[in-house]
């Protein structure tokens, strides 16, 4: 599991950058966290590394919203449906093995349904400061060593600008 900290709504976002550079056709990344962990922020994030040129924001009420970047983007929240068999009813599998990269919100509602290969990211409010979060990613091995490398790229190049 990689651990890291967030001191603020950019670097959330700019962590997600980072992220966006390891995702391909096929990718899901499950987001957790409770409200305004920031989950849509590092979302954000990474649909700015993927070219993502329109708005992203939460689809709470529409459940999915589907953006155009390098690849398709499908941004799902489970926040207002919880149920997996309505999931599936409503064509859950065909973002999850589909050509797109699937990012969700709220995924620990359909944990059962997502594959091994998921990237999992929980994010917790720090109470040290107001926009401090501590963000987790878990993934198989070999992934979790390639998003510490690009986590670590990520800050280098950011004190390198400064």
């Amino acid at each position: 599991m990689v651990r890291i900290t967030s001191y603020s709504a950019g670097q959330t976002e700019s962590f997600g950058e980072q992220l966006a550079t390891l995702l391909k056709a096929g990718s899901i990344v499950a987001f957790e966290g409770e409200l305004t962990a920031g989950k849509t922020t590092m979302i954000r994030g990474i649909c700015r590394g993927l070219q993502v040129r329109q708005p992203v924001q939460s689809p709470t009420f529409t459940l999915v919203n589907e953006y155009q970047g390098r690849l398709p983007v499908y941004h799902l929240d489970c926040y207002r449906e919880r149920r997996k068999q309505e999931w599936l009813a409503l064509g859950i599998e065909d973002y999850l093995y589909g050509e797109g990269i699937t990012l969700i919100e709220w995924a620990d509602a359909i944990r059962d349904l997502l594959p091994q290969s998921s990237i999992r990211v929980i994010m917790n409010h720090l109470m040290v400061e107001e926009n401090c979060r501590e963000i987790y990613f878990q993934a198989i091995p070999n992934i979790e060593v390639q998003i510490r490398q690009a986590i670590r790229t990520g800050l280098t190049d950011e004190h390198s600008r400064d």
